[in-house]
């Protein structure tokens, strides 16, 4: 009975010996060898960096048709729901009253025009030839002056003539003033034409406000687009003011965001996106940023940028909510590591641990574009060096470890 009992003693000592030695093995071994660490290979590869920001859909603007002026309705040349172009005639008004001022006050140009030319033609030449007279008759004037003074010294005639020889001489030099003054006034720099080119600028000013009137009896399309309602019919009496038409006007599509403000020096005009509407994620379509707010909202610390949608897919609608992607930098090949892998990475001496020797070592690195799950590293490692994941917090510098390359996903 004591042979088998010694036997199994025998065998569960021998077990419990194994056990132990191959512990011993095993500890023995991780430390000549290494604990094993998974690791991450430092590689060459193409990172993007980008902001990614939710905002909404801005869309052309509805714009009211109205009337400028009050009338009847003539003709609607054109139908609900077609489209039309800039400048296309929408509603024409009854334009008889508008078309008999522009008559009445083309006739008035017509008048003043008439007597500019009047000017220039007739009372120019009449007051050049009435100065010429005026002046040939204060110089006979003069001469018979001069004869009479003449005679008085001789004794020939009485003061009476010669008195009556000065006044003469003295009226032929007032006519002479007075033509002079009649060919100032007639003259292109003078008076009387001054007052004719006044007429005749009134003039033309009444004849473009009179057309001005009758183009505001044709309505036209403001811009482009489509014609949504129409409220109106030949025939009706419309009120200055009232709207007549909603046109949805053609133009681009944009998407107005809100950028955390930390990310503005990332931003560019030019940059390209790609933006998804939450109604509809699985499609995306291309954008790019053409507008960035030149201020900051300091309620939110954030600023408002515009990005304009290139061939715009016909699902979005106005204020629709949309995600977008802004590509701020792109790298098509460059030193990259796991951005998991950084330690202190907002500090201004990020560091990582790296397996060099079969050891870790604690080593600083200098960081350049940031991607969603690999940041560029500029100086520091080198390409197939194994980086340690900062959640790995068991383990620091100094241990001796076997690295297990893993692939990023």
């Amino acid at each position: 009975m004591t042979k088998p009992s010694s036997r199994a003693f025998w065998i569960k000592t021998s077990a419990a010996a194994l056990i132990a030695v191959l512990a011993i093995a095993y500890v023995a071994r991780n430390r000549v060898l290494g604990q094993p660490v998974d690791a991450y290979a430092v590689t060459l590869a193409e990172l993007k960096q980008s902001v990614v920001a939710s905002g909404r859909v801005l869309t052309p603007q509805r714009i009211a048709v109205a009337a400028e002026l009050g009338g009847r309705v003539r003709r609607i040349p054109v139908l609900e729901g077609q489209m039309v172009t800039a400048g296309e005639l929408l509603i024409e008004l009854d334009d008889a009253d508008e078309q008999a001022s522009v008559a009445l006050a083309a006739a008035a140009v017509a008048q003043a025009q008439a007597r500019s030319r009047q000017l220039r033609e007739v009372d120019l030449p009449v007051a050049t030839q009435a100065l010429k007279l005026a002046q040939a008759n204060a110089a006979q004037a003069l001469s018979q002056l001069a004869r009479m003074r003449d005679m008085k010294t001789r004794g020939f005639i009485g003061q009476a003539q010669l008195d009556e020889a000065v006044r003469n001489h003295q009226v032929a030099l007032s006519q002479v003033d007075s033509a002079r003054l009649q060919l100032n006034g007639s003259d292109a720099s003078g008076s009387a034409s001054a007052l004719a080119q006044a007429a005749l600028d009134q003039a033309q000013a009444n004849l473009a406000l009179a057309k001005v009137k009758l183009a505001q009896d044709s309505i036209l399309a403001p811009a482009g687009g489509i014609l949504i309602a129409r409220a109106v019919e030949p025939g009706d009496m419309v009120q200055s003011g009232q709207t007549l038409m909603q046109l949805a006007a053609d133009g681009e599509i944009q998407i107005a965001l809100q950028i955390d403000e930390k990310n503005l020096a990332k931003l560019a005009l030019g940059q390209s996106a790609l933006g998804s509407a939450d109604a509809y994620p699985a499609q995306r379509f291309d954008a790019e940023l053409v507008y960035i707010n030149p201020a900051v909202d300091a309620s939110r610390g954030s600023v408002e940028v515009k990005l304009r949608v290139l061939d715009a897919p016909a699902y979005l609608r106005q204020d629709m909510t949309v995600s977008v992607d802004i590509l701020t930098a792109h790298r098509p090949s460059t030193l990259v590591l796991p951005t998991g892998a950084l330690r202190d990475a907002t500090s201004a001496t990020p560091w990582v641990l790296v397996v060099r020797q079969h050891h870790l070592l604690r080593q600083p690195v200098k960081l350049g574009l940031l991607g969603d799950d690999r940041v560029e590293v500029l100086d520091g490692l080198a390409a197939g060096e194994p980086v340690i994941l900062a959640s790995a917090v068991t383990l620091s510098a100094g241990q001796r470890v076997r690295a297990r390359l893993q692939t990023l996903p």
